[in-house]
């Protein structure tokens, strides 16, 4: 099964380590694709979860990055025209105190707050005089329309 328009998740991961994990999850793999947009510059390996057809991709090598995911995305799009959810999902790495308590392997998921999407891009282009940089990706979600879309991807 390689016809791109039967695809209707997107999932992109940043390194290896996700790329493996992404494989696990595939409960089918599928074979490669045949043929891409002429504008995509992808690799993708591609299965079935559940009952929802995945294209997964990566950034390309020794990128990082909202950019470069903005680019592998782009690019997923022209090539995939059904997909209709777009996951980014990693691993990230733990920050542990006695107030917030977050481990490597925990799971974690945004929170919009104060009129912010609840993605937090902490930037280290922009790290200034020992200081990190932490800006706010994207608007307010409709939690009621992300818990619906999530239900029912996973079910």
């Amino acid at each position: 099964m390689s016809d791109p328009s039967l695809y209707t998740i997107g999932w992109i991961f940043a390194i290896v380590p996700e790329f493996v994990a992404a494989r696990l999850f595939l409960d089918e793999v599928h074979e490669e694709l045949r043929s891409q947009s002429k504008n995509d510059n992808n690799s993708y390996k591609l299965g079935r979860m559940g009952k929802h057809n995945v294209a997964i991709a990566a950034l390309p090598h020794g990128e990082y990055g909202e950019s470069s995911a903005a680019f592998v995305a782009r690019d997923m799009i022209r090539t995939f025209e059904n997909i209709r959810v777009g996951l980014m999902v990693g691993i990230g790495g733990g920050a542990p105190s006695l107030e917030k308590n977050i481990r490597l392997g925990d799971i974690v998921v945004s929170s919009p707050t104060g009129g912010y999407g609840g993605v937090l891009q902490y930037d280290f282009g922009k790290s200034m005089a020992d200081v990190l940089v932490c800006t706010s990706a994207g608007q307010p979600y409709d939690w009621n329309e992300v818990s619906i879309m999530v239900y029912y991807c996973c079910v």
